[in-house]
């Protein structure tokens, strides 16, 4: 069980993909979805197609572009929005996370969206769950130019926003953005034990992490 200090605790910044929603329908897009429609755009095969795409997936991750729609639009030749479209019925929320909302809206708490998805990644999330009325903010790091790795994201929020870093609580699956947070003084991170409903529990390292979001109820 995990006991968090909620009295201390004003602001919630939740990240969005594997933390409240089920990291299944972007790795299924990105892994599957994406090399298959890629192979079949392009007149190749699917094995050539992940070939071409895999190292320049590993070449932008944890960059602002890696979350660009608009920069794999480019790269690949084709519309990453639309075919995402093609699968959006996979997008799911974790269990129970609109309990945990509800719960923080009700005690009061600033609760805030952060990620690093492409505004049109967010709107077409949140034209399939009804995330925005549990949030003060929904923010992009697009917004800001940064992805929540580089500390100046952290900088650019704390100016946008206003929130102490000491009485904040921040839940994300990456553990490079909870460490990158970690360093900015955040007080209170979780990361996620298993943001893939369809792949095993991860390691979460020197992180606690959420398993059942009723287990965090203030």
């Amino acid at each position: 069980m995990i006991q968090l200090p909620w009295p201390d605790i004003d602001t919630v910044l939740l990240d969005m993909d594997g933390t409240l929603l089920d990291l299944h329908f972007d790795n299924h897009f990105w892994l599957e979805h994406l090399p298959q429609r890629y192979a079949e755009l392009h007149g190749i095969s699917r094995q050539q197609a992940e070939d071409e795409l895999l190292p320049l997936f590993h070449a932008h991750a944890g960059q602002l572009q890696w979350y660009c729609t608009d920069f794999w639009s480019r790269e690949l030749k084709l519309s990453v929005r639309e075919l995402k479209r093609e699968v959006a019925h996979l997008i799911a929320l974790r269990p129970d996370a609109d309990t945990f909302l509800a719960a923080l809206r009700a005690a009061g708490k600033r609760v805030v969206l952060i990620t690093n998805a492409h505004r049109d990644s967010l709107s077409l999330k949140l034209e399939r769950i009804e995330l925005a009325p549990y949030f003060d903010r929904l923010i992009s790091s697009h917004d800001y130019g940064f992805p929540k790795e580089d500390q100046q994201f952290w900088h650019a929020l704390q100016a946008d926003f206003g929130f102490d870093p000491a009485r904040s609580l921040f839940i994300d699956d990456s553990l490079p953005i909870l460490r990158s947070a970690r360093q900015f003084g955040i007080a209170q991170l979780l990361a996620v034990r298993q943001p893939d409903s369809q792949k095993p529990p991860k390691d979460s390292e020197e992180f606690a992490a959420v398993e059942d979001y009723r287990e965090l109820l203030p």
